[in-house]
């Protein structure tokens, strides 16, 4: 077997070896691996064994149970989208066997296509396939909105009632436990975001991160998506939550996150269209509203804010030259989603309306 040490640590041939000849037992010929990628997100590796060339995902290196089978579930929803229109790579094999390599594991086909991840990756393309690919990623992107989870075996993905709350909750507790100091900003949004939770009116399949960076493109068909990737946060909610992650990416807070590195994929091509113009497109393929869109893109990038301060926490221990410069991003991230939430008209998100302590009253 053809390794190198960090792979072995990660895939051990041992007992990897075994159980993959076992699930394909007409490859033949050495197994060789190599990693493709590595962070506190889930482990990718190539490997390739005879005709087989595969992608294998498994979850971080001492990762613990709370987010262990989010593979598995990446395995499950990719599985069950094959057929239904929406780009996956197929689907090989799962294990959920903690003898084999320790950890649950994932394989699919190796897709051999082009991510957009900065303004590099599309500098070659014309500003046709910048528009055509960004009318793509928007209609795929509707296209998963409305596939019917039940149908396709995936009722209990999620529990869609009351999701915008829970992400509130969660995203509150968070902070709580990634905090490195107070910022009063952070409490304000979270504030006011509790008190312009939207009812629930609709439900569908939700990544859960969905953007340029989560997607494969054909290297012949550059405006032609191959596969969307990265579905460990995948679940059942509000489709507009998807939405407002795409938006907040393709603006200005996307700019916050990007800084000190290649631009935006959509900053490197004057065919890219503005944020208004992707969620009009949306509207118009969906045939939904965007009414709610501000509480989406306020709770996203309120979660970008506290995300980074996480990142803060880590570095402080690891690397605390790099601390001054991501809390600065957390600082602007806070500062524009207060921007966001204030020019909203959703009331409660300027912080008047239902509920408002400081106002003592309901209004706009």
């Amino acid at each position: 077997m053809d390794t190198g040490n960090d792979a072995a640590t990660a895939i051990p041939p041992r007992t990897f070896v075994p159980w993959l000849t076992a699930a394909l037992p007409d490859a033949g010929g050495a197994v060789r691996i190599e990693q493709l990628s590595g962070g506190s997100s889930n482990l990718t590796f190539r490997v390739r064994y005879g005709a087989h060339d595969l992608v294998l995902r498994r979850p971080p290196l001492g990762r613990v149970l709370e987010t262990a089978n989010d593979v598995l579930r990446e395995h499950r929803v990719q599985a069950a989208l094959a057929g239904t229109g929406i780009p996956v790579a197929r689907m090989v094999a799962c294990s959920d066997d903690l003898e084999v390599i320790g950890a649950p594991f994932y394989l699919m086909e190796m897709l051999d296509g082009a991510v957009y991840d900065d303004a590099d990756a599309v500098g070659h393309l014309d500003e046709d396939d910048a528009r055509d690919a960004t009318w793509e990623l928007v209609d795929v992107l509707a296209g998963l909105h409305d596939v019917d989870a039940a149908q396709i075996g995936l009722a209990d993905l999620g529990r869609p009632d009351g999701f915008a709350a829970r992400q509130v909750r969660r995203w509150r507790r968070q902070w709580e436990v990634s905090k490195q100091r107070e910022l009063p900003v952070i409490d304000e949004l979270a504030t006011r975001l509790e008190r312009a939770v939207p009812v629930d009116t609709r439900h569908g399949i939700v990544h859960g991160d969905y953007s340029f960076n989560n997607t494969m493109w054909h290297r012949a068909e550059p405006a032609r998506m191959q596969a969307v990737l990265d579905w460990e946060m995948a679940t059942l909610g509000d489709p507009l939550a998807d939405v407002g992650m795409l938006a907040t990416y393709w603006g200005s807070v996307g700019e916050l996150l990007w800084r000190n590195r290649t631009p935006q994929p959509h900053r490197g091509n004057p065919g890219f269209p503005d944020t208004d113009a992707l969620l009009e497109r949306y509207a118009t393929t969906s045939g939904h509203d965007l009414d709610g869109i501000d509480f989406y893109r306020v709770l996203a990038t309120f979660k970008l804010a506290v995300i980074s301060e996480g990142a803060h926490a880590r570095l402080a221990k690891v690397a605390p030259e790099r601390v001054p410069r991501v809390r600065a991003t957390v600082d602007d991230l806070a500062a524009a989603a207060l921007d966001l939430a204030g020019g909203s008209s959703i009331a409660a998100l300027r912080g008047r309306g239902r509920a408002s302590r400081r106002a003592g009253s309901a209004g706009a």
